[in-house]
């Protein structure tokens, strides 16, 4: 039987992962998810980040109190924390798959991430509800054994399942077996999901997920056997279409 192994979200885009015994899911996602953002600022406004541009913020650890509406970053030696209310009027951020409204927040963590980057030209946004800085589909979802798969190709049988940052991983099912669950309502816990497609991986899966540097062929194994056209995809999506708490060891059942 297949059963949810953990979890991985973060309260800023693109820096350190938690891994929590639960998540409460709801229809515009993990609650504490993804609300902010680091961009950088051109002629043309704030711009998101891609590929290894962000492995600096990768050893940045966030914590967020959503209830407080207050933000903690930290590295060892460094830290910030502040009220990370949205202030001034929303902009439009381009993500991936669709532009967010998103909202500066305070000077102290401008202040931060400089030091800590060295890159003047970071700033922090927080993103308008019901919206957030993930994708347009609120999860995403792996089997254990397909990491393990791709670590075995990859020359690394104990690949960390980090590099490829999915909400919900899952265990107990073979390799690819979420590929099947494509269309179908899946249970996890008390929420349920729709399916959908294959996720395509980015570089960003080459990334130690602790210190940003670039060190494993994640996307050469990938392209042993996931390519499809001129994407390596592993993993799929997922909607939320009845939200609830989703703890670890929970059953994952398919509905149909």
């Amino acid at each position: 039987m297949s059963v949810v192994a953990g979890f991985n979200l973060t309260p800023v885009k693109s820096t350190a992962l938690q891994q929590p015994d639960a998540i409460d899911l709801r229809v515009e996602g993990a609650v504490g998810d993804r609300r902010f953002l680091f961009v950088r600022v051109d002629p043309d406004g704030p711009q998101r980040l891609s590929g290894v541009s962000k492995a600096s913020l990768m050893p940045i650890r966030s914590t967020y109190w959503p209830e407080r509406e207050y933000l903690e970053l930290n590295v060892p030696g460094v830290g910030s924390g502040a009220e990370a209310f949205g202030v001034g009027e929303p902009m439009q951020v381009r993500l991936f798959d669709r532009e967010v409204p998103a909202r500066w927040v305070h000077e102290a963590f401008e202040d931060f991430v400089h030091d800590v980057t060295g890159d003047g030209t970071l700033f922090l946004m927080r993103v308008d509800e019901p919206e957030y800085a993930g994708g347009l589909h609120r999860t995403s979802i792996v089997s254990r054994a397909s990491i393990r798969d791709v670590g075995r190709r990859a020359g690394d049988e104990a690949l960390d399942p980090r590099r490829f940052r999915m909400l919900i991983e899952v265990d107990g099912c073979p390799p690819y077996e979420e590929d099947a669950w494509q269309g179908k309502r899946v249970r996890f816990g008390e929420a349920i999901l729709r399916i959908g497609e294959r996720m395509p991986r980015c570089v960003m899966t080459t990334l130690d997920p602790d210190t940003g540097e670039q060190n494993a062929p994640v996307l050469d194994a990938l392209a042993q056997n996931r390519r499809i056209g001129d994407e390596l995809l592993l993993g799929v999506y997922g909607d939320v279409e009845q939200p609830g708490v989703i703890r670890v060891g929970d059953p994952v059942e398919v509905l149909g």
